[in-house]
Parts: structure tokens; C-alpha cells; sequence
């Protein structure tokens, strides 16, 4: 495991500005951490550092104009499946494997005008689809806290880029978990912002110029709560409202560990309970019931539906049903119940504190995702059942963020996942700071 101390987007953009250390310096610094540590985790996998170089020397020149930008100078990556000017983009599949993007996607550049300096892309699984990142293309990609153990997936890379410490920043993608299982796995902070906040403008299979997809986001990685706040007010359409408040004691809380959905690992259970106690011990209200909650497992069925007839019209050998026009119809007069529903919810709460997933980082495994089997308290389980977890957030649109709160007997991380009301994506964020700063007490 790598002990990472390195500082996070803000610190390091202050010291820029204040001439404490130069864009160039911290360049050639996140070069240096990627090449000395990333041979065994293959993280980074399409490296650009020459172009890097010259953006940190233009990020120098501005700074000594006095021009000031929140990330001016900060070095940083992105997964494989944001097109990046120049870069392939291939989403691990060998039938892209020689396509290069014309231009930058709608997130690159607007964090690219915001000072960032990018040092290349990260790995992720084929078509952005398992919950490990290997492919025919550029690999596997292993966790930094144990290198036999998976980083999650879709955006695997990204999370362990940060998490060896090799930069501060990183923004990935998220419809079944994408962001928040990796964040999860591999202990670093991940947002999944509310739907149709972030456009998806260049964030498509290659070649392709459509419609943002169903249940489709990106969002921002980092290992530190303040950096995902950053992130999303620079990458955000609209002007997000900001957190209720910066104390716990003022929180509603919703905890949710024993469902229908899925079965959750005791140690996750516990360390999900234990924060739980730290927040009412700070002053917040926990409950662990509420009739105001939807049926999650019959809205699990639901986003199954709709997320596997999103990838089958986009596959042309998939042989699921899909439904016609009356049909699709329908799937989307549920989701909008199903968002009425949490309106109702979080009137009487702040955000609802649940897993990730029911395990920690598995082993790698050629296992495909259809057969995998998970063991949970000595119980053989279909795989497929983790997705309920992240499905809480993701069919109704809502945002959610995955913070580190411990580890288990192996040492591998535990994740939280923290669900807020549509456009609260600062409360969950706020909230994981927060809870954070409690647990580190």
C-alpha cells in the first residue's frame, strides 16, 4: 500500500499562486510520482506529457501576469472515455483501438480553462462496463492497497491514479457505479452528480455524436471532499445551491443497511453503523426506518430495465427486448414516480448514508460479470446483486458521493455512499467533509 501525502487540487493551486511552487514544478513532480509508481498498477495508460509540460509553462507565464484561476497550473487526469484533442479514445474496446479524438470533450475543456493541466488518461474496463478496469487495449489495472485486488470499474484508472497519490484530481463517469465503486475500492472521494447537470459532450463511443444517455453522468474523483465542490461548480451547467450547513448537528440523516437489495458485508455494515453513531454523537438526527422510503428493490427491476435497454440500442448484438415508443413511454412515467417519491423523502431528510456495495475490493478474476459469484459472511452470491446498491442513486437521477470511513480486516478500504435530493450535490459532498472530519477525530 502507498502511503499518499500528497496535497490536494486546492493546496496545490494556492502554492501556485502565492509563488511557493510553479505549475512546471508540480508537473514534472506528478510525472515523476506516475513513472516511479505505476508500473505494477497501471493506471495511467496514454501518457501526454510533453503537451503536459508546455501547458504547465503556459500556466507559469499567467501566473506571473497575475491572472488567477481556481486550477491554474494543477496537474490531473481523466478517464479513457473523455475525449482529449489528439488522444485516443477507444473505451477498451479493440474495435476503436485507432481512434483519435478531434477535439476535447465538453468537461476537458472547461477544466482545462480553469487552469488544469492534464497529464494524460486513465484505464477503464471494455465498453466502460465491469467493476474491474482490464482490457485487450492497455491492460489491467490493479488496486494500489493490495495489486491482487481490482481497482472497480468503469472508472478503475482514475481512482487509482489518486489513490498512489500520482495526481490530485481526476473526473470519470458513472451509470452503474462507475465512479463511486471505484472511489469505494480504492478509498478516495467520488461524486456522482445529479443527471443532466454535466453534459455528456464528448463523452460518447468513439465515433459516435448522439443524445446524452439515460442515467448516464460524469463527475469529478479526488481525495479530498473539498476538491469534488471545486470540481462540480466548474464543470456544472447550472450554478448548484450550496450545502444547508457546515455542522452535522444541523443533518437528518437516513441510514439504510438491511434491504431487499443486496447482501453487504458485516464489516461494511459495521463501519457504516459506526459513522452513523459518530454523526448522532455530533448532534445530527439518525433514523434507520422511514415510511417515506420507495420499495428500492422493485425500483432496483425498474433501473435494470431501462439501463439494459439504453446498452442494448447502442449494441448491435445484444438480444434484449426492446420496448416501442408506448413502452419507453412508460419506463419513464416510473422513474418520474420514483423521483416524486424521494422529493417526499428528502423533505424529512438531509441525505440517506448507505454502502457502496456490499464487499470491498474482490480479486481479480477472468470471471465474466454474468457468471462472477461474490463471497459475502461465508455466503456464495450472484454478482449481479451489487448493483442494487448503487441503483438508490442512479434510476431516480440523484446525486451521490462515495467517502473513505475505514478499512477492513484486510486492509482494503470501506466506502460510504451519501444520496441527496436532485441539485443537492453540495450537500453530499458537504456531508462527506463533515463526516470525514468526525471520523478522523
Amino acid at each position: 500500500m502507498i502511503d499518499c501525502t500528497e496535497a490536494s487540487a486546492i493546496e496545490t493551486a494556492r502554492a501556485i499562486a502565492k509563488g511557493e511552487t510553479s505549475a512546471v514544478a508540480e508537473c514534472e513532480a506528478a510525472i515523476a510520482r506516475i513513472e516511479a509508481r505505476d508500473a505494477d498498477i497501471n493506471a495511467v495508460v496514454v501518457r501526454d506529457f510533453d503537451r503536459a509540460r508546455e501547458a504547465a509553462k503556459a500556466a507559469d507565464a499567467a501566473v506571473a501576469t497575475g491572472e488567477a484561476k481556481p486550477l491554474l497550473g494543477v496537474p490531473m487526469t481523466i478517464k479513457e472515455s473523455h475525449d482529449m484533442a489528439g488522444l485516443p479514445t477507444t473505451w477498451g474496446v479493440e474495435s476503436a483501438r485507432d481512434f483519435i479524438a478531434q477535439q476535447d470533450s465538453l468537461v476537458v475543456r472547461r477544466l482545462k480553462a480553469a487552469g488544469a493541466v492534464f497529464l494524460g488518461k486513465t484505464n477503464v474496463p471494455p465498453m466502460l462496463a465491469d467493476w474491474q478496469s482490464d482490457n485487450p487495449i492497455y491492460g489491467r489495472t490493479s488496486n494500489p492497497h493490495d495489486l491482487s485486488r481490482v481497482v472497480g470499474g468503469s472508472s478503475g484508472g482514475s481512482a487509482a491514479a489518486l489513490a498512489a497519490g500520482m495526481v490530485p484530481l481526476e473526473y470519470g463517469s458513472d451509470i452503474g457505479g462507475s465512479i463511486r465503486i471505484p472511489a469505494n475500492f480504492c478509498g478516495v472521494y467520488g461524486l456522482k452528480p445529479t443527471y443532466g447537470i454535466v453534459p455528456l459532450e464528448g463523452h460518447y463511443f468513439p465515433g459516435t455524436d448522439g443524445a446524452d444517455i439515460p442515467l448516464s453522468v460524469t463527475g469529478p474523483m479526488a481525495r479530498t471532499a473539498e476538491d469534488l465542490a471545486l470540481a462540480i461548480n466548474l464543470t456544472s451547467d447550472i450554478a448548484l445551491p450550496g450545502a444547508p450547513s457546515r455542522d452535522l448537528k444541523d443533518y437528518r440523516l437516513l441510514v439504510v443497511t438491511d434491504t431487499d437489495l443486496a447482501i453487504v458485508d458485516d464489516q461494511i455494515s459495521a463501519a457504516v453503523e459506526r459513522v452513523a453513531e459518530q454523526c448522532a454523537q455530533a448532534g445530527a438526527t439518525v433514523a434507520r426506518s422511514s415510511d417515506l422510503l420507495p420499495n428500492l428493490a422493485a425500483l432496483h427491476g425498474e433501473y435494470l430495465h431501462m439501463l439494459l435497454t439504453v446498452l442494448a440500442v447502442r449494441d448491435p448484438a445484444s438480444d434484449y427486448p426492446l420496448p416501442g415508443l408506448p413502452g419507453w413511454c412508460e419506463m419513464l412515467d416510473k422513474q418520474a414516480r420514483a423521483r416524486r417519491q424521494y422529493r417526499a423523502l428528502f423533505e424529512e431528510f438531509d441525505a440517506i448514508l448507505c454502502p457502496n456495495a456490499g464487499v470491498t475490493a474482490f480479486e481479480h478474476t477472468p470471471v465474466p460479470m454474468r457468471d462472477r459469484k461474490l463471497v459475502i459472511n461465508g455466503e456464495e452470491r450472484d454478482f449481479g446483486e451489487q448493483f442494487g446498491w448503487v441503483s438508490i442513486a442512479t434510476y431516480p437521477g440523484l446525486p451521490a458521493t462515495s467517502a473513505p470511513i475505514g478499512q477492513d480486516a484486510d486492509g482494503l478500504p470501506i466506502g460510504l455512499q451519501i444520496i441527496g435530493d436532485i441539485h443537492a450535490d453540495h450537500t453530499v459532498v458537504e456531508l462527506a467533509r463533515l463526516i470525514g472530519a468526525v471520523a478522523d477525530g
